[in-house]
């Protein structure tokens, strides 16, 4: 299928067009919408083809006069979408024609743009759509075994509307090892997470213990197939109360039968990935993309 890739700088961008393609897309993520981009991007154009039936956000920066592609804070996965079938021919095509515009870059693609020579990442997802006990048959032996203990505790799950306090716990306990996000991330995060809480796609869980206060907390976005873990906190004497066992298992109780995709948001830390698979969680993978087309001597600055 012949088709012709244009760039469009941001300003040029219809958002009404951009938006139809991406919520027609078979490989629909809320991290490409216009809304979230325009939140959590320095700066974005894009590629489009075929009068947005294909349409892939450059996410960029500049550096020493020169722009380059990047991938921002809390996104998980961009790259190439559309309402058509996206075959390697058409993730290589878009890739060469960002390789044109831009010197360097280290982005992560998506699921549906599978591409040889991409570095393949694990994302893992438990599909919701069926009855609780259903999902629960899938649990791991460990995991059934730690639940039984959760429920001599008096663990308590509630729904909770502060969505800056789940921030504001996984900033404080994890910003140390996370040491890639900035102030501005944050900062950014907190603004776009306002929007999607005025346009209710915005979800917030903990599990607190009577007398002992909260001791896990997630903050999920929506929107019309997923659940979106984007961060999920456990509290110190959470961790010896497996409070974050009983998290998850009471988000998919509740969600169970929903047409909804439980999305964990990776990840390639082996036991991290342990944990979501003990759910029935299975690994859905994107692809890492990176190209050093930079000139001497700045090149070799960025290997």
């Amino acid at each position: 299928m012949a088709f012709e890739i244009s760039y469009l700088a941001h300003k040029h961008i219809d958002k009404n067009k951009w938006d139809h393609c991406i919520r027609s897309a078979s490989n629909c993520l809320i991290y490409s919408y216009s809304w979230y981009l325009d939140m959590m991007a320095d700066n974005w154009d894009a590629l489009i083809a075929t009068d947005y039936e294909w349409v892939m956000p450059l996410t960029f920066r500049k550096k020493w006069g020169v722009k380059y592609l990047y991938q921002p804070a809390f996104t998980q996965q961009l790259g190439i979408f559309g309402k058509q079938a996206i075959d390697q021919n058409v993730v290589g095509s878009f890739v060469k024609e960002a390789e044109k515009k831009f010197s360097f870059a280290e982005i992560f693609l998506n699921k549906g743009n599978r591409i040889a020579e991409g570095a393949k990442k694990d994302n893992f997802i438990l599909n919701l759509h069926h009855s609780y006990e259903k999902l629960e048959a899938g649990f791991k032996e460990d995991l059934r075994r730690n639940l039984n203990r959760c429920k001599t505790f008096g663990l308590l799950y509630h729904p909770s509307e502060d969505y800056r306090q789940a921030i504001n716990y996984y900033r404080r306990e994890y910003s140390s090892r996370i040491s890639q996000l900035e102030g501005r991330d944050y900062r950014r995060f907190t603004d776009l997470c306002g929007i999607a809480y005025e346009n209710n796609m915005l979800l917030t869980r903990k599990v607190e213990l009577p007398g002992s206060g909260i001791l896990a907390i997630a903050l999920l976005l929506q929107d019309s197939g997923r659940l979106y873990n984007i961060m999920s906190t456990t509290l110190p004497e959470g961790r010896r109360l497996e409070a974050n066992h009983f998290l998850f298992e009471q988000l998919i109780r509740e969600f169970a039968n929903s047409d909804l995709i439980l999305d964990f948001e990776g990840s390639d830390i082996a036991g991290i990935a342990n944990f979501y698979k003990k759910f029935g969680a299975v690994s859905e993978p994107y692809f890492f993309v990176r190209f050093n087309n930079l000139p001497w001597p700045i090149k070799y600055f960025k290997k």
